[in-house]
């Protein structure tokens, strides 16, 4: 008898080809969202700064800044504009070139800021040209989030979701991280010259083309490749959206209302309260923002990998609270005028926010179907962003000129992250709520098939 010899070649393990290019796409979804986020805070760290003496001179101090923390917060109107857009083009046609047009639009917007003359060289039309530009840059921040978070989930497995999804997150402290320490570079370079505000915005340049080359060497989200071949993809992902997820949509955006209020106080109000009602340096406002962001962006990966182990939405709650109550030592810690106190501050609130932040990503990817996924998260996130990030310093600004008390400052922060905290434990039942009418959709889909 003959022995036939099995000449087909052995099946190979998918799962550590998946696990590559799932660390792949979290990687470049962590550099694309650093890039942005550079971007984007470079504005807010300048209108703290020296926006208010360079595009809105006026005879009242306050005045002047009250302006340039308004013209900080109009990108945050535009954003759900981006959300939508965006969300629109990426549930119908793919997250990957989506990432690349707001990349792109992000990085050109800023580097353009740094060309742009003053005030005192062309008049009204300064500011004017600068609004434009803030706006463009919340429309593309509004379009790149949602893609970027999904991009990184739904590459990875269900045991690593959440890990690679804090990825992502974590470019938001080291976008931050990155343009307080090129203003501090460039500022200790030039001994602060009146030009010097304008160089890391001119880094954009170089910062978007690296960004580009990285974005376009990934591939396409495996989960919407899968629903594309399917034919599940939706006609209109914003009307289905509306009528299928407006409440949890709604959930999203007051579960980010807490950290959207902390860290926009925390890294970009501060520096402007720290320097002129506490007399810190602008090095030194500078440097204590850096400390807080690098201990955010360390606990940000931890709080991403618990979040693999234990229920995420835990990790979130439980964050919101702390987080909340770290506002009370922040302050104070802040007011002591020591450096050293006021940095271990700014520690004690970055660790909290790690845990809400680390953990977002992943609660939020996985609350809408994979169909409407970039719609809903793109709208919920980006309409949070303007009830709280948005307004966050300005109202801070308000409160403290009109109470004279930085308290009524820690209490707008508190209130902010205990909302959060009860929005985000009605938005884990709505999700499972969703999730059982989907599958006994699809029970009686079968049945009927």
């Amino acid at each position: 008898m003959v022995k036939t010899m099995n000449t087909s070649s052995p099946v190979r393990d998918p799962r550590p080809r998946r696990s590559f290019t799932a660390r792949r796409a979290a990687l470049a979804g962590s550099i694309g969202s650093t890039i942005e986020w550079y971007d984007f805070f470079l504005y807010g760290t300048a209108s703290a700064l020296v926006f208010g003496d360079v595009f809105f001179p006026t005879d009242d101090p306050f005045v002047s800044r009250l302006l340039a923390f308004a013209s900080f917060g109009v990108a945050f109107v535009a954003r759900p504009l981006g959300g939508l857009i965006f969300g629109y083009l990426g549930d119908k046609f793919g997250r990957k070139p989506v990432l690349v047009i707001t990349l792109l639009m992000m990085g050109l917007s800023t580097g353009v800021i740094g060309l742009l003359p003053s005030y005192d060289s062309i008049g009204l039309a300064a500011p004017i040209v600068l609004v434009t530009l803030r706006i463009l840059q919340g429309i593309s921040v509004g379009g790149e989030y949602g893609g970027a978070v999904l991009m990184a989930v739904e590459h990875a497995d269900e045991k690593k979701k959440s890990f690679y999804g804090s990825w992502v997150q974590a470019g938001s402290p080291a976008g931050l991280i990155l343009c307080n320490t090129v203003f501090l570079i460039t500022i200790y370079e030039t001994s602060g010259s009146a030009w010097a505000w304008r160089v890391p915005f001119l880094v954009s340049f170089i910062l978007v083309a690296v960004g580009l080359y990285i974005r376009t060497q990934i591939a396409e989200s495996p989960e919407f490749e899968a629903a594309q071949e399917e034919k599940a993809l939706k006609t209109s992902p914003i009307r289905a959206v509306l009528k299928e997820a407006k409440l949890r949509m709604a959930l999203v955006s007051l579960a980010y209302v807490g950290a959207g209020v902390t860290v926009y106080i925390v890294a970009v109000f501060s520096m402007s309260f720290g320097k002129v009602e506490l007399s810190y340096s602008t090095e030194a406002v500078l440097t204590l923002v850096v400390v807080g962001q690098i201990a955010a962006f360390i606990a940000m990966l931890i709080f991403g990998k618990l979040g693999d182990r234990i229920p995420y939405h835990k990790v979130f709650i439980v964050g919101c609270v702390f987080m909340g109550l770290m506002a009370v030592p922040w302050m104070a810690g802040l007011e002591t005028g020591n450096h050293w106190v006021a940095g271990a501050g700014y520690v004690l609130i970055s660790i909290p926010y790690a845990a809400v932040y680390g953990s977002m990503a992943v609660f939020f990817a996985t609350t809408f179907e994979t169909t409407i996924g970039y719609t809903a998260l793109s709208a919920g996130y980006q309409f949070g962003t303007v009830i709280s990030s948005a307004i966050a310093p300005m109202i801070a600004l308000n409160l403290l000129n009109a109470t004279g008390s930085s308290w009524s400052i820690v209490a707008y922060m508190t209130l902010s992250c205990f909302v959060s905290a009860i929005a985000a434990g009605i938005l884990q039942r709505q999700k499972v709520k969703a999730r059982r009418q989907v599958a006994a959709a699809s029970v009686v889909q079968g049945s009927a098939g």
